[in-house]
């Protein structure tokens, strides 16, 4: 049985509003989401109550905590719809046991987890290794159309840097492609 089979028999749609969590750093979430629609944003917030943010996940994205699954059974971050959303969400139980008994299943799932394990490889080096401006760079690169449907203020967070930073570089790299 492959991950659409299941996420078809199994999975059951959800819809919510733009602000409407799915699940809250600190509580307990068993569920991957698979994003039909709509944009949510996957973060953090420290001791000081500020935000980072983690990722942003758009349509076609799966999202699930793996902490909250195997770990302590609390989810490490938030997850949240900035835009009115359409979900399937598939109970993450069914789709390990399901893979525990068919090859190909199991095959998919570590694709699956591989690629989510590059994707926090790339995130890590590019803020650990990459400037600010390279780090936005990249982002208008790999996702242009990002701009357009998130806040300013979370696109410097997903930066590491502050809002007034990301003016600046937006305005050196503005002035870089005048020339």
């Amino acid at each position: 049985m492959k991950f659409q089979e299941i996420v078809e028999k199994h999975g059951r749609h959800l819809v919510k509003d733009a602000g409407q969590y799915l699940f809250q750093q600190g509580e307990k979430s068993d569920a991957f989401y698979v994003v039909k629609k709509g944009l949510m944003k996957a973060y953090y917030v420290d001791n000081d109550g500020r935000e980072s943010i983690k990722s942003f996940l758009m349509e076609g994205d799966i999202i699930g905590s793996l902490k909250s699954v195997f770990g302590d059974g609390e989810s490490s971050f938030n997850l949240v719809c900035l835009e009115a959303s359409e979900l399937v969400v598939v109970d993450f139980y069914v789709l390990y046991d399901a893979s525990r008994n068919d090859v190909e299943l199991a095959s998919e799932f570590v694709d699956f987890l591989l690629s989510y394990g590059m994707k926090k490889e790339t995130r890590e080096f590019e803020l650990l290794c990459l400037t600010a401006e390279d780090r936005y760079r990249r982002l208008v690169s790999s996702h242009p159309t990002l701009f357009a449907r998130v806040t300013q203020n979370d696109v410097a967070r997903y930066l590491g840097i502050t809002p007034v930073g990301l003016s600046r570089i937006k305005r050196r790299v503005s002035k870089q492609g005048e020339r």
